[in-house]
């Protein structure tokens, strides 16, 4: 039984460790301590491999629970009911956990606020879009988050953040804002501005 509670710690680690990378822009915001967001970026590249140990060892704690148990002969009574934590039930509850947890990039976006925002008329001659090149993002979450802190400027027409592409462009009133204040805006979220130019 000792072995079950390994294993089945074991598949909620790799579970966790997988998506901490996606997990951290989320609990940054809502602990209002942006910065900390790309701490576990570093992460992402062996989450793979961390949902593959995930299934491995969650399948193997299936597997141990799930097989026909030898009889022993014997004359004591062993009608003891095993306890929660050693229960199928329980092992069900750590798996649909783990399942949320891999999945939580797909649909962390639900988590940021999303505001209308007020359609301002701007002078085209004033309207201006800059690419921002940004270091450190690794999913949906980290996208979310950089769009999150710019659409909270005054100006902002538009930002769109990319992981994929490492870069976010936002189109903004050149009269109210400028691309310094945009930076700052991204860096405070801890994505790091590595270079930008205007579109």
């Amino acid at each position: 039984m000792k072995n079950e509670n390994k294993l089945i710690g074991a598949g909620l680690l790799s579970a966790l460790t997988a998506s901490l990378c996606c997990i951290t822009p989320v609990l940054a915001l809502i602990a209002g301590t942006s910065g900390v967001a790309s701490t576990f970026s570093w992460i992402e590249p062996f989450r793979p491999y961390l949902i593959g140990l995930t299934i491995l060892v969650l399948g193997f704690a299936w597997f141990q629970k799930l097989k026909p148990q030898k009889e022993i002969d014997c004359d004591c009574e062993t009608d003891e009911k095993p306890k929660f934590i050693q229960s199928k039930k329980f092992l069900g509850i750590v798996t649909v956990f783990a399942i949320a947890m891999l999945a939580f990039p797909y649909y962390s976006g639900i988590f940021y606020s999303k505001k209308d925002k007020e359609i301002v008329l701007v002078e085209k001659s004033d309207v201006k879009t800059t690419e921002f090149k940004i270091s450190g993002m690794t999913c949906a979450s980290c996208e979310e988050h950089v769009n999150h802190e710019v659409n909270k400027l005054n100006g902002i027409v538009n930002s769109k953040a990319s992981y994929e592409n490492g870069n976010a462009i936002v189109v903004f009133d050149k009269t109210k804002i400028d691309e310094t204040e945009i930076e700052k805006a991204i860096n405070s979220t801890g994505y790091k501005v590595t270079d930008k130019k205007e579109n």
